[in-house]
């Protein structure tokens, strides 16, 4: 930051400067809420919020989102669907289970600079094992332990981009022995990790498209008018995500990728319909954000987009000010019913 003080400085220096501030404090803001998520955990507050979920939807949302990511580091990224159309329903935790892909297909990207990711899984009788392979740098066989400790990470030789608080690994392996699975590594320095975890499987029968765990397909009611959303998102590739989804004629998009910068923009657009409100965001989390945007326009509505699956986030989202609540990775035909139901 003091750099920007110098005198004289050109406007690519600036810009440079600006990033690095701007990775550092997404950096900073992971780890926070990482560290608050481990104490969730520590303190019983993380609770299991059972649901029956179709796997092959949930890893294919996965793949959507993470895909324009590897990609722009000239990598590609595969998914395995191992199981027929009509045994994909389980009953578990689909908040966990997303945010345990997540962390894990994460990972891969950080580690690799090449090559391809793949994920998915094989059923063993009543055990699903769920996978996801890359071929980044390895890991050597002393560390494949200790990787699943809490702030620590594997001994890496090249330091150049792998800053991280070594948390994510320990929350989801607290995560998948909370869903009676457990988790572990095959990897060689060099040559890439496969990670490997399990959850129980049975088959759940008797189900009907008209069971509200089995999400509809939804499309827009097309309105008299446009309607104006501002997406809230940091991540860039999050809001390139959310904007093909809502690539309709009858939507009129604004961006903010601060909680700054959210309030500044609904404030100067006061005619908006919906924001779509990410809740970790740099300068000014998503919950403080809502607050202070009700304090000057109390009809637009907001919805909050989540990557936590932790126990009382959705009501801390209603007690904000907001009026509905979406988790990520985003369930485009989910989304889709909460706008149309609030339009």
């Amino acid at each position: 930051a003091d750099l920007l003080k110098t005198p004289d400085l050109s406007h690519q220096d600036m810009m440079t400067y600006i990033d690095v501030i701007s990775i550092s404090g997404r950096r900073m803001l992971n780890t926070l809420n990482q560290l608050m998520d481990i104490s969730m955990l520590e303190t019983g507050q993380a609770k299991m919020h059972l649901s029956i979920f179709n796997i092959n939807e949930e890893l294919g949302r996965n793949l959507s989102f993470f895909k324009p990511e590897v990609e722009n580091k000239g990598m590609t990224i595969s998914l395995n669907n191992n199981l027929d159309e009509k045994d994909i329903l389980i009953k578990n935790d689909k908040e966990k289970f997303n945010a345990i892909i997540a962390n894990l297909i994460k990972n891969s990207i950080k580690y690799s600079n090449d090559g391809n990711i793949e994920f998915g899984y094989n059923l063993n009788g009543k055990q699903l094992t769920f996978y996801v392979k890359d071929e980044g740098i390895g890991i050597p066989v002393d560390r494949q332990e200790a990787i699943f400790e809490r702030f620590v990470q594997a001994d890496i030789e090249d330091k150049k981009a792998y800053e991280g608080s070594g948390l994510g690994l320990s929350i989801s392996k607290s995560y998948i022995e909370m869903m009676e699975g457990k988790i572990w590594v095959e990897s060689e320095p060099g040559k890439g990790s496969t990670f490997y975890f399990t959850l129980p499987f049975t088959k759940i029968k008797n189900k009907t498209p008209s069971d509200k765990t089995i999400s509809e397909k939804a499309q827009i009611i097309k309105p008299n008018k446009k309607v104006k959303l501002l997406i809230v998102e940091d991540e860039e590739f999050a809001d390139a995500y959310l904007s093909e989804i809502l690539n309709e004629d009858h939507f009129e998009l604004l961006h903010a990728s601060d909680g700054v910068d959210a309030v500044n923009t609904s404030r100067a657009n006061p005619d908006l319909d919906i924001i779509l409100m990410d809740i970790k965001l740099p300068l000014k989390d998503g919950y403080t954000a809502t607050k202070e945007i009700r304090e000057f326009n109390k009809k637009v509505k907001i919805i909050a987009q989540t990557a936590y699956a932790l126990s009382g986030d959705k009501e801390k989202t209603f007690k904000a000010g907001c009026d509905d609540y979406v988790s990520k990775p985003i369930d485009k035909d989910l989304l889709l019913q909460k706008i149309n139901k609030l339009i």
